[in-house]
This record gives C-alpha cells, structure tokens and sequence, in this order.
C-alpha cells in the first residue's frame, strides 16, 4: 500500500484527496479517486426548473439550482451524488468578487462532496440570462 500525504475523505467507491502541498478549500477536492463499473457523464445542467424557465435570483439561486439538476441526471442514470468524480462549471461574465455568490447556491446543496471542479469564464452561454452550466462525471 502506498503512503499518500494528503487530507482524504473516502464516500462510496470515490476517495476524495487534498494532496499536501495544495491548499485546501471549502469549495472542491484536488484529487477523485474512483472505482466501479460504469462511467457517467453529465451534460451541462443549468439553472432551469422542470419546465426549461430560468429561475430568478441570480447566480447563487441558478448555481444551487443547476447543481440540484445534477443531481437529478445522476440519480436517473441508478447512482447517487456520493459517485459524483468531477465537475466543470461554466460561469457567463466571470470576476473573482462574485466566488461568495457562487459558493453560497452550491453550498445549498446538501450532501453532496466536494468532487475535483474546474471553474471557467465565458463570455455568453447558450442563451441570454443563463449565468452557469455544469457538466459532471460520476462512477458508480
């Protein structure tokens, strides 16, 4: 067995590493480390309800709902949020002030670990007001 020095949290068949030399953040994982079966990928979900109507409030409110629809997508594929791998999200306008907005819509989500994320500016999604899109990889 290999000697990892690093702060881990083990969720189902992922393992979720800080690995020592990173700085630890409240927001993500630097490392997944996952075993199963099956792979699942996720297309961008965003801040829409069930009826394809952006909600209103702003980043937060479309990041905590985008995340929620992850959810949905992984639980409709037979896995659970614990099998979530990675997350890309996509952010329209991006400026680092606006980190406490996005971190308070996702941390409304609960139970769901703090998998590997990459955090990218664009400049517009696919339509006007959509401020976020996440895509994730989950293994089950």
């Amino acid at each position: 067995m290999k000697h990892i020095n690093a702060i881990s949290l083990l969720c189902m068949s992922v393992e979720l590493i800080n690995p020592a030399g990173r700085p630890v953040t409240p927001f993500y994982h630097h490392v997944s480390v996952a075993t199963g079966t099956r792979t699942i990928h996720i297309a961008g979900q965003t801040g829409s309800d069930e009826h394809g109507q952006l909600v209103d409030g702003g980043l937060a409110a479309q990041a905590e709902k985008a995340l929620r629809n992850v959810i949905l997508a992984v639980e409709a594929a037979g896995a659970s949020a614990a099998d979530l791998v990675k997350l890309t999200m996509y952010v329209t306008d991006w400026t680092p002030d606006q980190l406490g907005e996005l971190g308070a819509g996702l941390a409304a989500v609960e139970d769901v670990p703090r998998v590997p994320a990459s955090l990218i500016g664009v400049s517009i999604l696919f339509e006007p007001g959509y401020r976020i899109e996440i895509e994730a990889v989950a293994v089950a």
